[in-house]
């Protein structure tokens, strides 16, 4: 099944908004095995989003639309698809004694213009949004879905989950599995991977993230043992290859992971940042479970003043990160060594973040298993 997402709305083309909507849609596709081919975005326009509407239905299985629900005049959503597919919206009944319901439980008067929203087509189905006045559509036509959901995320997401996915056909289910690395660049790791980025079962695609590089490694099959075997043999030659930089999977984090490892040790950390200006302090912070003691942000110190600001505080190990004219530096004393690592970096924003993951990363290698 291929699909296409259409995000309607000129907030989006003027930038006032972010459209978190389609990521978060093309996240849910790829979890029930539909290939998302195309995201599309088109202004508040009956014409233009008429088109891409059509467009969407001449080369897709299924579309799915957000935005462009709501009762204004701007809000054409409805009659685009209505122009697009040649059928003529109407009141429905009992969308209509709903809506009035829904503003006489406020105690509110239904303006005239959220008569709109009680608008069916022939081939469409209500999709219920007790998150708002806007009722969604599911339409059926020449063997294929189009959805059209509001644009307001909580109603999206609930409709989305509710009441889309149990009408669509099953597919067979898909599975990621993300390796994140740290200390080798995106090149160096699909070099080492060489052939496996070819694999077509699973796929394996490198990805430069904030926190490092992602390797994905990803399957289908409507037999979940056997797809769970080739993701778990593929993880087994990624680590082989590339282990030493693997620092987590999935949703682990840089601050848990170092947590995770301290805990097993039984120590505390505690830090002093110049060049980081608190990040190291803040991702250790969100993940602490009594391990993190204390954080001192000096801008500008160097390395044995940030030192002494730390010489009467009571942990076992003590990370520093140090601004230089190439970058940053990170330094980690433990109980039974004290380590360094340098990093290039070409602005200050990037000596700050690199500067962070260099820290962290060094924090984690430094732990003894």
């Amino acid at each position: 099944m291929k699909a296409e997402i259409l995000s309607i709305g000129t907030e989006l083309l003027l930038g006032q908004i972010v459209d978190t909507n389609a990521s978060w849609l093309a996240g849910r596709l790829a979890d029930l095995g539909i290939d998302c081919l195309w995201v599309s975005t088109v202004g508040d326009n009956l014409g233009r989003a008429s088109d891409v509407v059509s467009r969407a239905l001449g080369r897709s299985d299924l579309v799915v639309c957000t935005g462009g629900l709501g009762p204004t005049e701007d809000d054409l959503t409805r009659e685009a698809i209505a122009a697009a597919i040649g059928e003529t919206p109407a009141v429905d009944p009992s969308l209509h004694a709903e809506l009035r319901a829904w503003f006489a439980a406020r105690g509110i008067t239904m303006p005239v213009r959220n008569e709109k929203q009680a608008w069916l087509i022939p081939s469409a189905e209500a999709l219920p949004n007790p998150n708002g006045t806007a009722p969604g559509w599911f339409v059926r036509r020449d063997h294929r879905i189009l959805v059209a959901m509001p644009g307001v995320p909580r109603e999206m997401t609930r409709m989305w989950e509710a009441e889309v996915e149990p009408r669509l056909p099953a597919r067979a289910a898909i599975r990621s599995r993300t390796l994140k690395l740290l200390g080798i660049g995106e090149g160096s790791v699909e070099e080492a991977l060489a052939e496996l980025v070819r694999s077509t079962s699973p796929t394996v695609a490198t990805y430069a993230k904030a926190d490092g590089v992602h390797v994905r490694i990803t399957d289908r099959d409507a037999d979940i043992a056997a797809r769970d075997e080739r993701i778990d043999a593929m993880e087994r030659e990624v680590r082989r290859r590339l282990g030493r930089f693997v620092w987590g999977t999935d949703g682990e984090t840089l601050g848990g992971g170092v947590g995770a490892a301290l805990t097993a040790r039984g120590w505390s950390v505690t830090t002093a940042e110049s060049v980081t200006g608190g990040e190291v302090a803040r991702l250790l912070s969100e993940a602490d479970a009594g391990w993190y003691k204390s954080g001192i942000v000096l801008p500008g110190a160097d390395e044995a003043t940030l030192e002494a600001s730390l010489e009467h505080v009571a942990a076992d190990v003590r990370l520093l990160t140090v601004g230089t004219a190439e970058g940053a530096v990170a330094v980690v004393r433990t109980p039974l060594s004290r380590d360094r690592a340098a990093v290039r970096a070409g602005s200050p924003l990037e000596s700050r973040r690199r500067g962070t993951l260099t820290a962290l990363d060094l924090l984690r290698r430094t732990i003894p298993r």
